[in-house]
């Protein structure tokens, strides 16, 4: 089959930072789909996955998390899903990725594909959504409906995990929602995507947070923890609970220590990668989403969609990726 991968990390500058070759055809496990890829998106993950591991020796990497496709084959176990089922999902950190014409998935972290949306928008969704969803009633251990008089702020919030956090948080809780976005078009992003209000993360936090009344119980640090996190320890509520999902440098947790705040890591591949014996919650919460997504209540996060899923429009996706200028999330189309 056709797939874009590459054998030596480095810069997507280098010659062959992705090259399209012929790749075996996936074997198929008891709990797996075969799935036909039609849609896929890029995220963070992939561009730091291609600069910091190779392939094995003699053998080509694949990347690729976020996909949306139809189901051409299932495996001995599998109950959830048929052939023709159309599906969405956001892989496994350890197997092959997604950009290629089919993937191999489990089950248990796919979801029945929104009717409302193309298979390219669709795929912008999982792995942000599944990264908010588990920030929020994982890691903040949310209930559904509550948070009323509590605030949630959210760094970074016009980048892929916080477009749909704001949305979720709105739509599923009762807090009020803060976003931070340095820009005028991230701003009126931020606003869009239904944030009650939106500071500047360039400027001191604290004073903006005071000029609206408000210390947040839960900060979500999506972007630059090391340069935010004093002054988040400094703004946030006493017991109140920080998630962060990059990977700060140092952090110094012991000044967390008088307002005995909480601190943890949101990573949504946890799940999958020790095939943790609750890992159908991601099936469960990407069907509750495309619930959502249908019942407009959330809308896709997709912004820009580079055409088919090329070499060329690949490298374009993961340079405007890292260039930390990215709104939204980058989709395209199936090989």
């Amino acid at each position: 089959m056709k797939a874009i991968g590459y054998e030596t990390a480095g810069p997507i500058s280098h010659p062959e930072a992705l090259v399209t070759f012929d790749a075996p055809e996936p074997e198929i496990g008891p709990r797996d789909l075969l799935v036909t890829v039609h849609g896929v998106s890029v995220n963070p993950v992939d561009t730091k996955v291609r600069t910091r591991a190779s392939a094995e020796s003699g053998q080509k990497k694949i990347l690729g998390f976020d996909a949306s496709g139809v189901v051409e084959q299932v495996g001995a176990e599998v109950t959830a899903f048929a052939p023709g089922d159309a599906v969405f999902y956001a892989g496994d950190i350890t197997r092959q990725g997604t950009n290629a014409q089919r993937h191999v998935v489990d089950e248990r972290i796919v979801g029945a594909k929104p009717s409302s949306l193309s298979h390219a928008d669709a795929a912008a969704l999982p792995l942000t959504a599944i990264t908010a969803w588990e920030m929020l009633f994982d890691s903040f251990a949310l209930i559904e409906g509550q948070g009323e008089g509590e605030a949630l702020l959210i760094i970074g919030a016009a980048g892929g995990v916080g477009s749909i956090l704001v949305q979720l948080a709105r739509q599923l809780t009762k807090l009020t929602v803060v976003a931070t976005a340095s820009r005028p078009e991230t701003k009126e992003w931020a606003q869009k995507m239904g944030a009650h209000h939106v500071i500047d993360h360039h400027q001191a936090m604290a004073p903006q947070l005071g000029e609206l009344d408000l210390a947040p119980q839960y900060v979500a640090c999506l972007t630059a923890t090391d340069e935010h996190f004093d002054s988040v320890v400094e703004f946030i509520k006493p017991r109140g609970h920080i998630a962060v999902i990059d990977d700060p440098q140092s952090l110094n947790v012991n000044s967390m220590k008088p307002k005995a705040l909480s601190l943890s890591w949101e990573f949504m591949f946890t799940r999958s990668m020790f095939q943790t014996p609750d890992m159908i919650q991601q099936q469960l919460l990407l069907n509750r989403l495309s619930k959502l997504v249908d019942a407009g209540t959330v809308m896709t996060t997709a912004t820009r969609n580079l055409g088919p899923m090329t070499v060329a429009n690949l490298i374009t996706a993961h340079t405007l990726q890292e260039s930390g200028q990215a709104i939204g999330k980058m989709v395209l189309e199936g090989i």
